[in-house]
Parts: C-alpha cells; sequence; structure tokens
C-alpha cells in the first residue's frame, strides 16, 4: 500500500515522502493517526503543489540545517555518569542526556533526532544528529566520572 507522509516518522521516512507500507499498518495506524494520507493521484498532485510552493522555504531550512552542523563542527561533549571502580556506569547515557548537554552549548537540538548506541562504560563514543532529511552530523561524546 502506497501512502504520503504528512509528518516525519523515524525509520520510516520524511514528510511528503509516498512510502510503501504494509495495508494494516497504514489503515490503522498512520491514517487514522493523521501520520499520512493515501498516495492517489489526487493527493500526488496536491503534495507535487506544494512542495513546488514550499521549495524556497525548504532551501531556507535545509541551510540553517546546514549552517547547524557547520557551527557544531568537531565539537566534543563530557557527560558525567556515576560509576564503578571498572568503569562501567550506573544506568546508561542517554540522547537527552546528549540533549541537555548540546543545550548547555547553545545548540537547541529536540532528542528524538539524536541517535546514540548503548553507552555502559566510561570512554568516548559518536553520537549522530538529523538534523534534516539532507543534513546528518556526527558529534564526539566524552563520559567521564562524575565523582
Amino acid at each position: 500500500m502506497d501512502i504520503i507522509l504528512k509528518t516525519d516518522i523515524a525509520g520510516l521516512g520524511y514528510k511528503n515522502d509516498t512510502v510503501t507500507v504494509k495495508p494494516g499498518y497504514g489503515r490503522n495506524y498512520l491514517i487514522p493517526q493523521g501520520y499520512a494520507m493515501m498516495a492517489t493521484d489526487s493527493n500526488k498532485k496536491i503534495v507535487a503543489e506544494n512542495i513546488r510552493q514550499a521549495a524556497h522555504k525548504a532551501e531556507k531550512i535545509k541551510n540553517d540545517a546546514q549552517a547547524m552542523a557547520d557551527n557544531l563542527g568537531d565539537l566534543t561533549l563530557t557527560i558525567p555518569a556515576k560509576a564503578g571502580d571498572s568503569g562501567k556506569i550506573f544506568g546508561r547515557v542517554t540522547n537527552t542526556q546528549v540533549a541537555d548537554a548540546l543545550r548547555e552549548k547553545g545548540f537547541d537540538i529536540d532528542r528524538k533526532k539524536i541517535t546514540i548506541d548503548d553507552i555502559k562504560n566510561l570512554g568516548t563514543y559518536e553520537a549522530s544528529l538529523d538534523l534534516h532529511k539532507d543534513v546528518k552530523h556526527k558529534v564526539k561524546i566524552d563520559v567521564v566520572s562524575a565523582e
């Protein structure tokens, strides 16, 4: 079943993308929740016209995302965490902590746009920031002992 997404959905696609999903997922979840609409010819024409009209605005948003990525550069975030003698931390470092550390540096990035691997030990890791459909950026994270 082909649908047109009305919003960005992680793991599926971005706004105005036409994607193929299983019929039950489309009819029972995406369309009733307002996340998608059927990919009929008329809906495709409407979306194409909206994209054409919003191209200038979309270019500005992309340029802003690219500027933010350039400003981030080779930024390294230091996140303190309580750890045992072996270097294993109590709990884990989450994308919320990374978002808070970025906010302290002056970058307001939604936690849902941050992807990190499972961090359970002290050390240096990498987080991926999804700033825009075409702009991805990686940030280094140093997890240090909070004691």
